[in-house]
Order: structure tokens, then sequence, then C-alpha cells
């Protein structure tokens, strides 16, 4: 997508290692330019270098963001600002899954922050620019463990519900709801948002030295490998037939059904409304 010498970035949160790193890699491949949304420098700097030498392309950016804090989210959607004159898409990618209670500066439970809060927060302080850059996607990557979750608009964003089980299901099924939200509101301006199931990858997510931290660690050679994963994330952000659909779930590249759980519409607009007095936004 190009409107003069403007060149549509696509911003990916999460990119220096698992599947976040895949859909940087896979969409530099096809000639796109990548901003690679990273919390750790070094690691970040090292995942940049190797896909400019994978691709010889070098339309690939390097942005230092901490996306586990309002304060953070906003130094990272203003340089994205300073970057990206024109968004091609936003990939929300981004993931933890803490295996005990913690919150994070503005106290709010670190897993409900980062795998939901963030991503609200920072597609809304770049939704002017993906809505001047229209036709432009919202990418928000999920799991299908969203049905196991259960949000309580009382005690999840505090984490008084915390559970190393459940915890992550319920900040992915708020992703759901999100998403559902954001296309309605958005109908109309050229902007779409999807999210999607990437697959079951194996990532660094619930690391823990315990036996349940081995069992996971077994596991995982059964999963399939982040360029798995990362096909779902790369197809919703450029596939030419996706121009128009909004508001849906996908299993990798397949629609797929929402199941009743994430179909609230009240639920889904009253976590709408705790985010956004959560995250500071009127």
């Amino acid at each position: 997508m190009r409107d003069g010498d403007q060149v549509s970035s696509y911003i990916v949160t999460g990119a220096n290692s698992g599947i976040g790193k895949a859909t940087a890699l896979g969409l530099a491949q096809r000639g796109l330019r990548v901003v690679m949304v990273c919390r750790d420098k070094g690691r970040g700097r090292a995942a940049c270098e190797e896909i400019r030498a994978l691709t010889g392309s070098s339309s690939v950016e390097l942005l230092i963001g901490d996306l586990s804090s309002r304060m953070g989210v906003r130094l990272a959607g203003e340089q994205i600002l300073n970057r990206a004159p024109r968004i091609g898409a936003l990939i929300n990618n981004a993931g933890i899954w803490p295996l005990e209670r913690s919150l994070n500066a503005d106290g709010i439970e670190m897993t409900f922050f980062v795998n939901h809060l963030a991503p609200f927060l920072l597609t809304h302080l770049l939704l002017e620019r993906l809505m001047q850059s229209a036709p432009s996607r919202v990418v928000n990557v999920n799991a299908g463990l969203y049905i196991f979750g259960r949000f309580d608009p009382e005690r999840t964003p505090r984490g008084l519900d915390f559970s190393r089980l459940r915890t992550y299901p319920t900040s992915k099924l708020c992703g759901v709801y999100f998403t559902r939200e954001l296309a309605r509101r958005l109908e109309g301006t050229g902007v779409t948002v999807n999210a999607l199931h990437p697959g079951v990858i194996r990532t660094n997510l619930a690391q823990t030295p315990d036996l349940k931290g081995a069992l996971l660690k077994l596991l995982k050679v059964f999963m399939k490998t982040p360029a798995a994963g990362a096909r779902g994330p790369i197809y919703l952000a450029t596939a030419p037939e996706l121009t128009d659909v909004s508001g849906l779930f996908f299993n990798q590249c397949r629609r797929f059904p929402t199941f009743p759980i994430a179909r609230h519409e009240s639920l889904g607009r009253r976590l709408w409304d705790l985010s956004a007095a959560l995250v500071g936004l009127t």
C-alpha cells in the first residue's frame, strides 16, 4: 500500500521471538516495511539483524517498547506514530502467561494488562493513523483457550481471581470481546479487526522450573513451530480477500465460529468502558 512516497508499515508487537519474530520475517519476505516492537533491546536487535540478513531488506526497523504499563504503551505509540506515516496493519502479538499474580506499575494485574489492556490502548493510540491509512487492519493474536476464560469486572483487573490455569484464558476472552466491539465501532471506516488462534505453538509462554514446566517442555515436542504459527497473522494482515472482513475469529487461516461465551454484547461493552477508564481514555 502506497500513498505517494509513503509506504505502509506493518507493526508487530512482541517481535523478538516466537510467533512475533516469525511474523516479522514473513512480512519482510513479502517486501513489506516492518516495525518490530520489542521490550528487550539486546534480543530485539539480534532478531532485527537476523531478519535483515535473511531477507536482504533494509525496511525492517526495531522499536524498543515496554508494553507492561500505561506509560510504556503510550511511549511506544508515540514512537510508532513518529516512524510510520502510514500503517498497513497493527499486529497485536505480544503476550505473557505468568504463573504467579503480580501487579504492574499502574496497580493492574500483569496478564490482564499485557494481553488485553496494552493492545486496547495501543490500538486506540494508532487508530486515527490507521483510519487515515485505510484500507488497513488490526490483527489480534489470541488463543482458542479463551473458551475457558471467566471475566469478572470487579475482580479480574486487579487479579483478585488470579489462577495459574484460568487467568491467561480470561485475558484472551477479553481480547475477543475487544475485537468484536472494535469491529462494530469501526464499521465503514476502512479499518478491519479480526482475532485468531495461531495453533498450538512452541513459544516461551508459561516458563517455570517446576514439574509443570518440565511437562510443558515435553509437550512442546508435539507443538508446531513459530513459523507455522505466523501463517495466520500474516494471512489476516495481507490477504486481499479479507479487505472487508471484520469482527471474526480465525483458527490459523480459517474462519472459525466465535463461541457463545464471547458473544455477550453487554459484557463486552462493559469491558470496553472499564478498559477505557483503566488506561485513561475518554
